[in-house]
């Protein structure tokens, strides 16, 4: 086989081959999917909000990532209901619209008009608000697009006969992937957008800076009018659909019905958010000691007892396999990060401007998606355990870099490289094999759902799976405020006169980064030996 023949067989089975099993009805739940990876267009904006306007603390903020990851656990009710009310679901996608729309307003008002909105309530209680509400919309969004995700999967071929099971597996596994592309595709979307908005920005009178960043909330609100026109193209394909078979004189019922038995309602789900809901509210409210590990804990308690009862609707080896690759995901996703402290560095020390984060964000992106697509056939040929032993070696060699760049080496790398390696030179490709690692890792369990999952009860094990993996966010979160207790890094702050505060303090930065690239690379290592020497070992 020549050169050009092996590259043409490799493109086919790599790149090719995906877009060939693209259907049109995979379009809306992808929209929705976009809609979500755009939703991160305000980050980097956000972190200069924090950083210009408001004297909060790095654990403070870590505490807040907590709380705004806790919705996400909501996620398993949410699915059983979008499978009990299935041909209704779009109703929560609308709400979870409106929820993301009033996030941005409230960020676009404390921009534009801070004295009115401090005269509310103080601009803090505001920012805390507007944090714990895109969540809130963002999972209603993804429990539904989902379940569409699932819908989107066609089980008869254009005639009306049925697929096979090998074309529906491979169907279903090209749809979740081309879920995690859209998503990643939204933030390259995003990175392009504020490429452009934060060019010069760092030379702008600060007055000038907010109108910046308040026209950046303001094409942010493009987020629910895509996942909106995600539902109604869903609505019109399922109209056009109808109407063919009915002209044809097919039957029409099975394009309105779900596939399989009704789904029965358990009210576990139901008990399980509710208990949630009033752990939550009574630990916040009453402002108890460890609130955040109180809730934690608890949530951990519910999440665990309704993946019981799912897991009783799959046969007994198939559960325990599913359980220790949720595990092995779980501790792989919970490690403790930098935090912010991190990003505060390369901006106060490094120089890193808006503009250049956003060039990182755009590399991440780009990789990410590119990672993503070679990577498939390597995903779909290998055990689940390899796929992550592969990964966690790879989080473990790619946490060098940030230590290295605290430390200085690129006042060693730059004069002997001209400046060619430099701080900027580092970081851009530490981001580039760093960014694909979250999203791949997610991507073996979500095909294994829709390979595996009961057609009735499809919308709840994504959203049972995707509660605990995300609890697994809220775990590192509240790793993440312990690290930076322990080892306390500030940021200048100043007064209105521009007296400081706070004064800036980056001596215990090399420690977190230091405790946090070990354990990233220790924990999961340790997950994957003993889930593998134990009934919970894996074999997919």
């Amino acid at each position: 086989m020549t050169f050009a023949q092996s590259t043409g067989r490799w493109l086919d089975t790599v790149l090719f081959d995906l877009f060939r099993q693209m259907r049109w009805s995979f379009l809306p739940p992808l929209m929705v999917y976009l809609a979500y990876g755009v939703s991160t267009l305000t980050t980097i904006v956000g972190v200069f909000f924090v950083k210009e306007y408001l004297g909060l603390s790095a654990a403070f903020l870590a505490g807040l990532t907590f709380w705004a990851g806790l919705p996400w656990a909501l996620k398993m009710p949410l699915g059983h209901l979008v499978d009990i009310i299935w041909r209704w679901k779009w109703l929560l996608l609308y709400l979870g619209a409106g929820l993301v729309a009033g996030s941005f307003t409230i960020m676009y008002l404390l921009i534009t008009a801070p004295e009115a909105m401090g005269a509310l309530l103080p601009v803090e209680a505001w920012y805390v608000a507007s944090t714990l509400l895109a969540p809130c919309g963002l999972v209603l969004q993804d429990a539904v697009a989902d379940a569409m995700s699932v819908e989107a999967v066609p089980r008869r071929g254009p005639d009306g006969t049925p697929l096979d099971e090998d074309t529906l597996r491979a169907m279903h596994t090209t749809m979740q992937m081309l879920g995690r592309i859209a998503l990643i595709g939204g933030t390259l979307i995003v990175a392009l957008i504020n490429i452009v908005a934060f060019d010069d920005v760092d030379t702008l009178p600060q007055a000038a800076k907010a109108e910046v960043y308040a026209e950046i909330y303001l094409i942010a609100m493009m987020v629910p009018l895509i996942s909106v026109s995600g539902v109604i193209l869903a609505s019109v394909q399922r109209r056009r659909a109808i109407h063919r078979a009915a002209r044809a004189g097919r039957d029409t019922q099975r394009l309105i019905d779900r596939p399989g038995p009704p789904t029965q309602v358990n009210p576990w789900y139901f008990i399980g958010g509710g208990a949630f809901v009033a752990l939550s509210l009574t630990v916040g409210l009453l402002n108890v000691p460890f609130a955040q590990e109180i809730v934690f804990v608890g949530s951990m308690a519910i999440v665990l007892t309704l993946m019981r009862q799912l897991m009783r609707s799959l046969p007994a080896a198939q559960a325990r396999m599913l359980l220790g690759t949720a595990l092995i995901i779980f501790v792989f996703r919970a490690v403790p990060l930098p935090g912010q402290g991190a990003t505060w560095f390369t901006i106060d020390e490094l120089g890193f401007d808006p503009q250049f984060l956003s060039v990182l964000q755009l590399v991440a992106a780009a990789l990410t998606l590119a990672a993503m697509i070679v990577l498939r056939p390597f995903m779909a040929q290998r055990r689940l355990t390899q796929v992550y032993l592969i990964l966690t070696i790879a989080a473990g060699l790619l946490a060098l870099p940030n230590i290295a760049l605290y430390y200085g080496v690129q006042d060693i790398t730059a004069p002997l490289t001209g400046g060619l390696i430099d701080a900027r030179f580092i970081a851009v490709l530490d981001t580039a094999a760093e960014s694909p690692l979250s999203q791949i890792a997610l991507i073996p369990m979500l095909a294994w759902i829709a390979r595996n999952a009961p057609d009735n009860l499809k919308a709840t094990f994504f959203a049972v799976m995707a509660s605990f993996t995300n609890l697994a966010l809220s775990a590192s979160s509240l790793a993440t405020k312990y690290l930076n207790q322990i080892f306390v890094v500030s940021r200048e702050v100043t007064d209105t006169t521009g007296v400081v505060e706070i004064p800036a303090d980056y001596s215990q930065l090399g420690w977190v980064l230091i405790t946090a690239g070990v354990l990233g690379f220790v924990l999961p290592l340790l997950t994957i030996l003993l889930v593998q020497h134990s009934r919970l070992r894996t074999t997919d």
